[in-house]
């Protein structure tokens, strides 16, 4: 009986993780492009891009990714907006693209 209960909670939890949202992102080459943030993560300084030509573009900011205002000022991580529009300028390492800077635009 211990064993089915068991069974059962393993198989209820893997079964919720597994329903979590599986978002089917792009990877781009290292360039700069325009966009629009559908998701921002504040928590995981994480943002989801949608360019102009409709790639969604997964990015994790790093220590090194620059945040900058319209007019270059730097800015902090929490003035990133949803549906806000964006430049972003990534590097592709490998299958994932990394933040070298993310302009907030007007």
């Amino acid at each position: 009986m211990k064993k089915l209960i068991l069974g059962l909670l393993l198989g209820g939890a893997f079964l919720l993780n597994s329903c979590g949202e599986n978002k089917n992102t792009d990877v781009v080459d290292s360039g700069t492009y325009q966009g629009i943030a559908e998701e921002v993560e504040v928590d995981e300084k994480e943002i989801y891009v949608r360019t102009a030509d409709d790639k969604l573009v997964e990015l994790y900011f790093t220590e090194e990714t620059k945040l900058m205002t319209s007019d270059g000022q730097t800015t902090t991580f929490d003035a990133l907006k949803e549906n806000g529009k964006v430049e972003i300028t990534v590097e592709k390492q490998g299958n994932k693209n990394v933040p070298v800077s993310v302009k907030i635009l007007k």
